[in-house]
């Protein structure tokens, strides 16, 4: 019977449920959490909402504030402004018109929104629904892109493609830069990628990633970092990219170095296309719905 109780206490506070100890007492017990070296445990969310029918397809995320974020959807032109503490959609209204919708940033009352193609949409202010965007063509010398955020510190936008930079060098990733100050793309790249590099920091780090043959037929990681969603840490400005496709999350310096690393649950992150931070560090992550439900999951941020 001791055993018994000893069992069902250690299921519950697996769980995270309430009991009563022995004066009577209510307390919450809480399994350990696994926090990585950047502060989430990526494998157990705090939170998860099952988002509705009109953001099936989400790809893109923004933080508005602690309590609102704004979503994007890849086939419509719609934004949709979502509210976390009541799971329910505040107001949406459209931008543009159809198209291939993947990254959304927000400056201020300002929304920007990302197409494959490079182009650009300006929402000059997000409360004013119906709001005619203005558009802006980067001429971005990369297909497919898809990562956007907002880099403050430089007063720019971060574009991240999902493709090689021009499509030459296969070991070669970047982030380019859209000047808010100009309205133009930087000439040259604002952060690289060496997947070499990277590689090796998985090789010393023992990541348990899947395999494929090297140049001289040796094993080694299988890492393509074909960027779907970036953000920066509000709190450490640490760069956090997701490769949706290979389902991993990379954490970089804004120099490009690469910090850490992490193959994502395929059951949670079944197709991850959005991130963003609410300013106290949590951290949301976006799923599109694929075969299921789409979701939207936060993970507290633990300041170690």
């Amino acid at each position: 019977m001791e055993y018994f109780s000893i069992l069902i206490i250690t299921l519950l506070s697996i769980l995270g449920c309430k009991v009563k100890d022995s004066d009577g007492k209510v307390q919450t017990l809480k399994a350990a959490r696994n926090y990585n070296t950047v502060g989430y445990d990526l494998s157990s969310p705090d939170k998860i909402d099952f988002l509705p029918g009109i953001l099936h397809e989400i790809s893109g995320i923004t933080e508005i504030d602690n309590s609102t974020v704004a979503c994007i959807q890849d086939e419509n032109g719609f934004l949709v402004i979502y509210d976390i503490s009541k799971n329910s959609i505040r107001k949406q209204f459209a931008f543009h018109g159809d198209g291939d919708y993947e990254g959304v940033a927000r400056t201020d009352n300002k929304i920007f929104v990302l197409r494959s193609d490079g182009v650009l949409f300006e929402i000059p202010d997000y409360n004013s629904a119906g709001l005619t965007g203005i558009s802006y063509k980067t001429e971005i010398p990369a297909k497919d892109n898809e990562g956007l955020c907002y880099f403050k510190m430089k007063n720019m936008l971060l574009i991240g493609p999902k493709s090689n930079i021009e499509g030459k060098n296969k070991s070669k990733r970047a982030l380019y830069g859209f000047s808010l100050d100009t309205k133009q793309l930087l000439d040259k790249p604002v952060i690289k990628f060496d997947l070499e590099e990277i590689k090796d920091y998985a090789i010393k780090n023992k990541l348990k990633l899947p395999v494929t043959r090297g140049k001289n037929e040796k094993s080694e990681p299988k890492i393509e970092l074909r960027t779907s969603a970036i953000g920066i840490h509000p709190l450490t400005n640490k760069l956090f990219l997701i490769s949706g496709t290979e389902q991993i999350l990379f954490v970089f310096d804004l120099n490009g170095t690469l910090e850490y690393m992490e193959k994502l649950d395929p059951v949670l992150f079944n197709q991850p296309e959005g991130i963003t931070f609410l300013n106290n560090g949590d951290l949301l992550i976006s799923n599109e719905g694929g075969s299921g439900e789409a979701t939207l999951l936060r993970f507290n941020y633990k300041i170690r």
